[in-house]
Parts: C-alpha cells; structure tokens; sequence
C-alpha cells in the first residue's frame, strides 16, 4: 500500500484516525509543520494541494524562501587525493561509495 502522496515536489504522509475517521496528513522531510486532512483519500489529496499552495503563498507574502524537501542527490567536488581514500575505505567496507559516503555525512551531520 503507498501511503504517500506527492505534490509540487513535497511528500506527504497518510495516517488514518479510527477515532474520528479522517485521514490525518503532514508533509515529510521539512521542519515547517505543514498538516491537514480529509474524510477520503480524494478530499485528502485536495487538502494536501490547498496546504502546500498555502505554504507557499504563506512564504511569499512573508518575503521567505519556502523549504524544500532534500531530493538526495548531492553533488561534489574534493580533491582526487580525498576521493581515491573514500573509494579505498568503501571497498574496506564492502559498499558502494554512495552508501559510505551517506553513512559518513549522516554520522558527521549529527
């Protein structure tokens, strides 16, 4: 089951409340909170449209640049000394570049 939507480049998550029988939704991997829902996954999606057009006219009126979603991609330029070290250690470490590299700047970034 795909429980995500996707809307101007934002993602949003769908968790339904028994309780009060909606379909409860917020938008991943920024730190703006941006939620809503909907009775049915029609009037949900609706909902997710009005509140990231929200958000983004929010931001505007606001003079703020909106957050974006990180696409995973990431492009670099270091030294071939640096690169050639990195290839070394990944293959040590029996993964790619990329998953070491992730691994790496996810253990530096905390």
């Amino acid at each position: 089951m795909n429980d995500t939507l996707t809307y101007k480049g934002y993602r949003a998550k769908m968790e339904f409340d028994a309780d009060d029988k909606i379909i409860v939704g917020r938008v991943l991997d920024i730190d703006d909170l941006i939620v809503f829902h909907g009775e049915s996954v029609r009037e949900f999606e609706a909902a997710f449209h009005v509140a990231v057009d929200g958000y983004l006219a929010a931001c505007a009126k606001l003079g703020a640049a909106p957050e974006k979603p990180a696409s995973g991609r990431m492009m670099l330029r270091i030294a071939p000394k640096v690169h050639a070290a990195a290839l070394k250690a990944a293959a040590r470490s029996g993964t790619s570049l990329n998953k070491w590299a992730e691994k790496a700047l996810g253990e530096a970034a905390h």
